[in-house]
């Protein structure tokens, strides 16, 4: 492990896991703005250190053109990326865009510390937190704008989030993307002068060409940065941008876990699934909404054995397992043929109509 020590910027995940990013890797800037609800001024031994230098690895075994791997380390050759495993730490180098390599790194350092992440939107109501995991696309954003408008709700976040083994969720603030449809709930975000958007219309058709040209576009980072910001996809605002005036919470013991998908029926509809149930679905959920590289990173960790896949995944399903004992799940399904405005409106009534009995349960 290499000692040397440069200017760095300090996130505090939570009090579990902390992570130093060298300030001048070409992907700090990326990782500040992604990172910034856990930015921290106190410095202290780092779980996770990102950077561009990479090790050496002598003798590295080879799969094919694409990995190069030793008992600890794998780099991905054509991206320029070197993932490190130590006992007590994970180092990232790379030249390119790193956060793809970050969030299942910062996944697995925090199962180690009994917490999981999973995708979701996730609110607090009255001190209690609520968990709704689903795909991309459902109406998470839309759902969080309706309920951010009631009386006892506050924001956690709507894309990622953590949940630890004492069934605490533990809120992931990060830049909300804003999209087209999502004038009419956000309409304060679109007022005055903005960066220019695709009619909702094309929306869909210019977020599959930006799936396909990412891949290529994280190996400069400087590009990945500029396309983010500057995509006419989506704008990025802040939480408090978005909630002018309102609070944030960052953790709040779970009450209830809301898996939320569309589906080809005509009406919505929900039904009480078991505990066993969700955790697959928060676990495969997560794993599938990764960008694709950070899907790589986890494949290709297991096939090279720097991880156990099995292990992995099994560690991850006993901490979510813990967090939900004795806390209900349910499936909400909702018509896929809905807007992300109708779609929301019925994902928060049933909310409206579900909690006062669970919280009675709960008291």
């Amino acid at each position: 492990m290499r000692t040397g020590r440069t200017k760095a910027l300090h996130f505090d995940i939570h009090g579990r896991v902390r992570i130093r990013v060298d300030a001048n890797a070409p992907s700090a800037t990326q990782l500040q703005s992604m990172l910034a609800c856990f930015a921290t001024d106190t410095e202290g031994p780092a779980d996770i250190i990102v950077d561009s230098q990479p090790e050496p690895m002598p003798e590295a075994g080879l799969l094919e053109h694409e990995l190069a791997y030793t008992e600890t380390s794998v780099r991905f050759q054509h991206d320029r990326v070197q993932i490190v495993r130590e006992p007590e730490q994970w180092r990232i180098h790379g030249a390119g865009e790193l956060l793809t390599s970050v969030v299942p790194v910062l996944d697995a350092a925090m199962v180690g510390q009994g917490a999981a992440m999973f995708h979701a939107a996730t609110m607090a109501y009255n001190g209690h937190a609520i968990a709704l995991p689903a795909a991309g696309g459902t109406g998470k954003t839309s759902t969080a704008a309706k309920l951010m408008r009631r009386e006892g709700w506050s924001f956690m976040g709507d894309d990622w989030a953590f949940l630890a083994e004492d069934g605490t969720q533990l809120g992931y603030a990060k830049p909300m993307f804003i999209k087209p449809h999502h004038r009419a709930i956000y309409p304060h975000l679109f007022e005055g002068v903005r960066k220019p958007l695709v009619p909702s219309g094309l929306s869909q058709t210019v977020g599959r060409l930006t799936t396909l040209v990412h891949p290529y576009v994280i190996r400069y980072p400087r590009v990945a940065d500029f396309s983010r910001k500057w995509s006419p996809e989506h704008r990025m605002v802040d939480a408090s941008s978005a909630f002018p005036g309102r609070e944030v919470t960052t953790s709040a013991p779970l009450a209830v876990a809301v898996y939320i998908e569309r589906f080809e029926g005509s009406r919505s509809r929900i039904v009480e699934r078991t505990k066993d149930w969700m955790v697959d679905r928060m676990i495969g959920n997560f794993h599938i909404e990764m960008a694709g590289f950070s899907q790589r990173v986890v494949t290709s960790l297991a096939a090279t054995s720097v991880i156990s896949w099995r292990e992995h995944f099994a560690a991850k399903g006993v901490v979510l397992s813990k967090a939900l004992d004795g806390r209900p799940c349910y499936l909400l399904q909702v018509p896929s043929a809905y807007s992300a405005d109708q779609a929301s409106d019925d994902i928060v009534r049933f909310l409206e109509e579900m909690l006062p009995s669970v919280l009675d349960e709960q008291s």
